[in-house]
This record gives structure tokens, sequence and C-alpha cells, in this order.
């Protein structure tokens, strides 16, 4: 039976540690701010705006419901009540 932590050794060993870069400039040096271009703010506002549906909603509902899967497993929930309520008329 081989020593315990003889192989732990062996991989201490093995592991290298890596520089970290220098983050002395924002960009590479291969890329120059001119190369990129000009930003336009809002260039894809129009098409998000009409695939998405946002909803902000009040201080005491957000607080009642925090995270996103919270809002949308309640809504499941009301939908369904809804649709047996209609079913059952």
């Amino acid at each position: 039976m081989p020593k315990r932590g003889s192989t732990r050794k062996a991989r201490m060993k093995k592991v290298r540690f890596l520089k970290k870069p220098d983050r002395s400039d924002a960009l590479r040096p291969e890329y120059r701010r001119e190369d990129l271009g000009a930003g336009v703010r809002g260039k894809y506002l129009d098409s998000y705006g009409s695939g998405a549906n946002l909803v902000l909603p009040s201080p005491d509902v957000a607080k009642a419901f925090p995270t996103e899967e919270a809002v949308n497993a309640a809504l499941r929930s009301l939908m369904e009540v809804a649709r047996k309520s209609v079913q059952g008329e």
C-alpha cells in the first residue's frame, strides 16, 4: 500500500502557476481604439423592444417575488387557476 499523501506531493510538483497579465493598459497592444470604429448608442434598441416584454414590478411585488423564477412560477400558477376556472364554467 503506498504512503498516504505520496501521490499528492507528486501532483503538487506538477502544478505551475501562471503570471497575472499586466493590466496597465485597458486594451491589448494589438488593438487600437481607432480600429474599432465609433460606437452607436441604442443601435439595437428598437429590435430588442419589439421582441421583449419587460416589466418593472412595484417595490412591494419585487419584495414578494425577488427573482425571475419566482415571478414566472407565480404567473404560471395564476394562469393554471384561471384556465381551470374557465373550464369549470
